[in-house]
């Protein structure tokens, strides 16, 4: 976009997502918005946000940095901490535990993702056993200690590990999250050697050692990688100095305030995705929705059944990680997602990508390898010369010489070929949709499909036929939808205790119990969002339990709502509240059985100044303005005239009947023979089955 602007603007926010192969930007001034956005620099992703940041300030003539304006608002969401994880490419740490468990995280659960598989490698843990100490120290569940621990020993311990040369060192003593005072003395004397330390008491104070160790650990393990990406940008003279970091559970974190948060941060490009399609879906009149975000490496979807879904329980490269996040589940396929034949003669598509370098062959970066993106643009569904809004060329001449090389290895037509590999990669993401919908007891006709990234606009009809999904959304900008989520983003800090204890109707010693776990809950939550800028009466506070049937080992999350009545009747509201719950997620309810609290939840949430979405004046039906080309496009195996239009000159009110391709600078849209479409209000393309 551009602007006709003579003097320095103010810039009120910025979001920034960093993804696999794009870096994307996008930047709100008043009312305005304005998109950019940049190949990811893998070696270092800081590069690409600096570059990104400065790139779009001077386009539009806001370049504030250094000349004592105000510097702009940015909320920055990375993948640096997840590919950390995913890459095994984190920090060098060590683990300190009480003696007798440093094998915990080896042990692990009893779970089993391969039953039947012989071969099956479980992921190493991410400190080697050389590499845990333990310490003769003992707390006892009551909170008790039981073994103090003795200064020479604690002396001996620091002496190992400083000859380490480690990065950071991760502590976890069992039933820490009862008493911390160890895990206290513990850090205090290690501080001395100058080693950064993550402690599992202010990490993930709950029970259940081998989830709260794996979750601290996994702080250690990206703490540095995280602290060397933020300084690179705090110390660059071309990018703002005061910044927030988006986290997984929605919110944001000031940089200056964020300290252990690192854990937090594993899907916050992902968070910002479907925090922006939400509120574009419900301010449409959607309240029910499924989020399908297809990027360059992965295809990242969520349930959002009249609100966001939050969930405490994900893994990530074989790992437990135990903290608020969105409930986003993540398959390997994605625009960049490479094809192969297996040793069988079967097609697959993904996990492996081309990523940003060299990226797809139609990059020509060199590449090699075939893409889901390669098939689209054989098939006719990209216009070449307008990806990127026409800054990029793709090369159709070489792509379809490879295609054709992989279709005879294949033994099949090259047209067969790539229509093959949009149908496997769809399988896999329809796969990754029925995760969080059919088998959590959702019906997916229930709901509309809200369809962003830069490659979703390409599948999302696809997928909600094969679905059964009658209606998709696809908002303006679908490419740019993560970064522009982030400008949504209020700052949010979650809090955590065990408690367990047993719901018993009509107990008014446990809602006191209660009341006081979540009072000092709340007085740690004012406390530390001060020093974000907000007093208590700017908080919003949301409390709830987890809940189980006792003797269950998992727990589902109620919100606890305090001053309904008597003690008796709250009580009784959570336990029918809980049995609810239970029969819609599993098919049943136990309402026989003793019902327990396991922990106590608390988020605080300061509300920041958000982007408004209004609604426009609707023109006729006739999108002829917006009209391009004429082209040929194969749909299962038939090339058929297909209008080409530019999706920005679109307005509101224009309708199209498929078949049809719309361009614009994040993404591409295909709109199959069987799907119509009309331009809502708010800028948003809204399909349906003819």
């Amino acid at each position: 976009m551009g602007d006709n602007r003579t003097e320095t603007a103010i810039v009120k926010s910025i979001g920034v997502d960093t993804g696999g192969t794009f870096t994307d930007i996008v930047m709100r001034i008043d009312s305005d918005l304005f998109t950019h956005k940049v190949l990811s620099t893998p070696q270092n992703p800081a590069h690409a946000v600096i570059q990104g940041v400065s790139e779009i300030l001077r386009l539009h003539n806001t370049d504030t940095v250094g000349t004592g304006l105000p510097s702009p608002y940015i909320i920055h969401g990375s993948t640096v901490a997840t590919n950390a994880l995913l890459e095994r490419r984190g920090a060098r740490i060590a683990l300190v535990t009480t003696k007798g468990f440093e094998d915990v995280l080896e042990i692990g659960r009893q779970a089993r993702p391969s039953l039947y598989d012989f071969f099956v490698e479980r992921p190493a843990p991410l400190v080697p056993t050389e590499r845990r100490f333990g310490i003769s120290e003992r707390t006892l569940h009551t909170g008790e200690i039981q073994t103090e621990i003795e200064p020479a020993d604690l002396n001996t311990l620091a002496s190992k590990l400083a000859a380490l040369e480690l990065d950071a060192i991760a502590i976890c003593f069992l039933f820490a999250y009862v008493n911390p005072q160890n895990e206290q003395i513990v850090a205090k004397r290690l501080a001395r050697i100058g080693i950064p330390v993550s402690c599992s008491h202010e990490v993930l104070p709950e029970y259940r050692e081998y989830a709260r160790f794996s979750t601290t650990v996994a702080n250690a393990y990206i703490r540095p990688t995280l602290e060397r990406h933020l300084s690179t940008l705090v110390e660059s003279k071309q990018f703002p100095k005061s910044f927030r970091l988006m986290l997984s559970n929605g919110g944001s974190v000031s940089v200056r305030n964020f300290e252990s948060a690192g854990i937090r941060t594993v899907l916050s490009g992902p968070a910002g995705g479907v925090l922006g399609a939400y509120q574009i879906a419900k301010i449409a009149g959607y309240d029910q929705i499924i989020t399908f975000d297809m990027g360059g490496t992965s295809t990242d979807v969520s349930l959002c059944d009249n609100g966001i879904s939050l969930t405490t329980e994900s893994t990530i490269s074989g790992l437990p990680i135990k903290v608020p996040l969105i409930d986003i589940h993540t398959v390997g396929a994605g625009g960049g997602s490479i094809a192969t034949v297996d040793t069988g003669g079967a097609l697959r598509v993904g996990p492996e990508s081309a990523g940003a370098d060299p990226g797809p062959i139609c990059y020509g970066n060199n590449g090699e390898d075939i893409t889901v993106t390669d098939a689209n643009l054989f098939l006719g569904r990209i216009a070449a010369t307008q990806f990127l809004g026409g800054a990029m060329s793709l090369d159709a001449d070489k792509t379809s010489t490879h295609i054709e090389k992989f279709a005879a290895q294949l033994g099949i037509p090259p047209l067969q070929a790539a229509d093959g590999i949009l149908k496997v990669a769809n399988a896999a993401m329809e796969r990754a949709i029925k995760v969080i919908s059919v088998e959590r007891g959702f019906d997916t006709r229930d709901f509309t499909l809200v369809s962003f990234g830069g490659a979703g606009g390409l599948h999302a009809a696809f997928m909600a036929e094969n679905l059964g999904i009658g209606t998709v959304l696809i908002p303006p900008n679908g490419g740019l939808l993560s970064a522009y989520g982030m400008l949504f983003a209020d700052v949010v800090k979650d809090y955590s205790q065990t408690v367990l204890l047993k719901f018993e109707t009509g107990s008014e010693a446990l809602v006191d119990t209660l009341n006081a776990g979540f009072d000092e809950l709340l007085t740690r939550a004012e406390n530390e969002m001060k020093a974000e800028g907000f007093t208590p009466e700017q908080l919003k506070i949301d409390r709830s339990l987890d809940m189980r049937y006792e003797g269950q080992s998992y727990e589902l999350n109620i919100p606890y709502l305090t001053g309904t009545g008597t003690s008796s009747r709250e009580t009784q509201a959570l336990i029918q509240k809980f049995h609810a719950t239970h029969d819609q997620r599993f098919g049943y309810a136990r309402t026989d059985a003793p019902v327990e609290v396991v922990n106590l939840r608390l988020t605080a949430t300061g509300e920041t100044n958000k982007p408004a979405i209004r609604p426009l004046p609707l023109a006729d039906a006739d999108p002829s303005e917006a009209f391009t080309v004429q082209n040929p496009v194969i749909f299962e195996g038939e090339a058929l005239p297909t209008d080409f239009y530019r999706r920005e000159t679109l307005r509101p009110g224009n309708q199209i009947t498929g078949p049809a391709i719309l361009t614009e600078f994040s993404a591409t849209t295909v709109i199959p023979p069987n799907f119509s479409a009309v331009v809502d209000a708010y800028q948003n393309l809204i399909l349906t089955r003819k």
